[in-house]
């Protein structure tokens, strides 16, 4: 089976979905994008359609890759792209000013959807004095139709590398979608999301509240259930493969005995099943977590233990 990671390079520890090559530490972006293997431009090609022996043009354009002149996917005409050299540019200010460190970059369907990562110093807090939670700033600069580029803040739980999920509330400045069809400003996304300024006050505030509140064993079966719900006959006899493989993990997961029947224990059940043991293999579960299924399955099990604590 084909895997969804065509390239990746990583500095530090190994992440958390165990793919690519280790690179040396503290690395600008652009010799990240270097030794990630995304040092490629695109070039948008008008395309056209024989008739009759003649070419006509079809009010759309095929995006090419420079390395290997394949056609990544085919757009309309007013698609305006981001290149890789200038999505990586956006970490250049605050890697050179120490305010961030590159952290891990690549690309996934055979090059459609390219990435960075990078570590925000001096951005984390802690629960029950040892349970570290990290923050990082997400880049996706997607060569494929029907996806923006997304930028936004991640946390992610150092003791079990699992990737957590910042509020989406309405009016929340974590995070920041550019569609194609403008110029991507890179100044103006920086203004929107406040990133100068920063913090994890508000998720900090909703980790500190669920890690106060005990579940109880209906109310456990009751969030998983309400997670991962079994459709039809079957509905109230059988419990759904998502809810029985957390409940298995979650007095074994890595850091179950920090806040242990707490509602942060049940959340990060659900956050490392997401993480590390959905999807077919590594990549494909890294697809889902960040930019497919699994960011939406972690924001919501994050809003109802929220709710039910």
């Amino acid at each position: 089976m084909a895997h969804m990671v065509e390239t990746m390079a990583y500095a530090g520890e190994v992440p958390w979905h165990g793919l690519g090559k280790k690179v040396l530490p503290d690395l600008t972006p652009e010799q990240m994008l270097y030794e990630a293997g995304l040092d490629w431009t695109v070039e948008k090609i008008p395309a056209f359609a024989e008739v009759n022996g003649e070419k006509v043009a079809v009010g759309k354009s095929a995006l090419v890759r420079s390395s290997d002149n394949k056609v990544l996917d085919v757009v309309g005409d007013d698609w305006c792209e981001t290149q890789n050299a200038e999505a990586f540019g956006f970490f250049a200010d605050f890697v050179s000013e120490g305010n961030m460190e590159m952290h891990t970059a690549g690309s996934l369907r055979g090059g459609q959807m390219v990435w960075a990562l990078a570590k925000v110093k001096d951005e984390s807090f802690e629960l029950f004095g040892k349970d570290r939670v990290d923050s990082y700033l997400l880049f996706s600069n997607p060569h494929m139709y029907g996806k923006s580029i997304d930028v936004r803040f991640t946390p992610i739980r150092v003791v079990c590398n699992n990737t957590l999920t910042l509020s989406l509330s309405e009016g929340s400045k974590n995070g920041v979608k550019v569609s194609h069809r403008t110029k991507f400003n890179s100044e103006q996304v920086k203004e929107t999301m406040g990133i100068a300024s920063f913090k994890l006050t508000e998720y900090k505030k909703q980790a500190e509240f669920i890690a106060s509140k005990r579940f109880t064993e209906e109310s456990k079966v009751e969030y998983l259930e309400r997670l991962f719900p079994v459709l039809g006959e079957a509905k109230r006899k059988e419990r759904s493969k998502s809810a029985t493989a957390v409940l298995d993990i979650l007095d074994t997961q890595p850091g179950a005995e920090m806040g242990e029947g707490t509602f942060w224990q049940l959340y990060n059940g659900v956050t490392y099943h997401v993480d590390h043991q959905m999807g077919r293999n590594s990549d494909n579960r890294m697809n889902s977590a960040w930019f497919g299924g699994g960011v939406k399955k972690k924001q919501e099990a994050l809003a109802l233990a929220v709710e039910m604590a």
